[in-house]
């Protein structure tokens, strides 16, 4: 595991004592939240005794009402059947997604289950888990990690594989690998192998894999950034023309980086930060992206300053 101090440190305590409650993972993705899970499972339960005993699943896929009356319900009652002591787990990931009426079911299996039995649910955003479950369960936060880390991390990859990285262009590279992880320590290691597997590495082009990422290239963003201070919505509808497999959220997050270079001021700052937020959510709801982004620059345009 790499960072998450706090969590770790208490739940080796938990691991190791086999004295355990049940367990809410929360943070965003790519933290660890899955493998320490895993971990915890491998520590406690023998090796040839593991897939008798842990039940792992994906929750949104799969936890639906039917789900957790017959698989976890039978998984869990096994051990009152056959007088089992043997410590079992439910791995539940994504369990902010679980609708809360089956949440409600899952919070009365959780209760009745017998002190071998150990729920652990991972998630993203805590407040979808219902009050009665989070009351039941001890909750470790997991936080995206620091450029320090991330950049650790890769460096040790980069030294087991061999792999041969210009010094001069060595900063470079682990800078864009950190900004398009945004802490997502999953997110960087899979970006490093996928420009490992498209040759960018021996290049070392840090606009192609920004392309590769769903973002917008360095020199089309300084052209953006130009027609935004000049005020050119028709320069800013010609750039948004030739740009290919953009990503809105990842461009959202550029434009977020750079509105420090532009004269704003702080209430239309604020303003202009929930705009975001509202076109964000407009295209998540299946909105025209290219037309709400190029609202969004005319925003952005409007709150500029003379």
């Amino acid at each position: 595991m790499v960072s998450q101090n706090i969590a770790i440190n208490n739940l080796k305590e938990f691991a190791l004592s086999n004295n355990m409650p049940h367990m809410i993972f929360a943070g965003p993705a790519g933290t660890g939240k899955t493998s320490t899970a895993l971990i915890i499972a491998k520590t406690a339960i023998k090796k040839q005794n593991y897939y008798a005993n842990v039940l792992e699943l994906n929750a949104s896929d799969t936890v639906r009402m039917d789900f957790v009356r017959s698989v976890i319900k039978s998984f869990v009652n096994q051990n009152l059947m056959l007088g089992d002591s043997t410590l079992k787990f439910v791995i539940l990931d994504e369990a902010d997604n679980i609708p809360n009426q089956v949440q409600q079911a899952l919070r009365r299996i959780i209760e009745k289950t017998s002190s071998n039995v150990k729920f652990i649910l991972l998630c993203n955003y805590i407040n979808k888990i219902i009050d009665p479950i989070v009351s039941r369960c001890a909750v470790f936060r997991f936080t995206n990690l620091s450029k320090k880390k991330i950049v650790e991390r890769l460096k040790f990859i980069v030294n087991k594989e061999k792999l041969q990285i210009p010094q001069t262009r060595e900063n470079k590279l682990y800078d864009t690998l950190y900004f398009i992880s945004g802490g997502d320590l999953r997110k960087a290691i899979n970006t490093l192998q996928m420009s490992v597997s498209l040759e960018l590495i021996d290049k070392l082009d840090s606009n192609e894999i920004l392309k590769i990422s769903g973002f917008m290239d360095e020199e089309t963003l300084e052209k953006l950034m130009v027609a935004i201070n000049a005020k050119d919505i028709g320069e800013v509808k010609s750039l948004f023309d030739i740009i290919e497999s953009l990503d809105s959220r990842n461009f959202i997050r550029q434009i977020l980086e750079r509105i420090g270079d532009l004269n704003i001021q702080p209430n239309d700052y604020n303003n202009l930060i929930a705009f975001m937020g509202d076109v964000d959510y407009r295209i998540s709801q299946g909105a025209d992206e290219k037309i709400q982004l190029i609202a969004l620059i005319g925003q952005v345009i409007r709150y500029i300053s003379s």
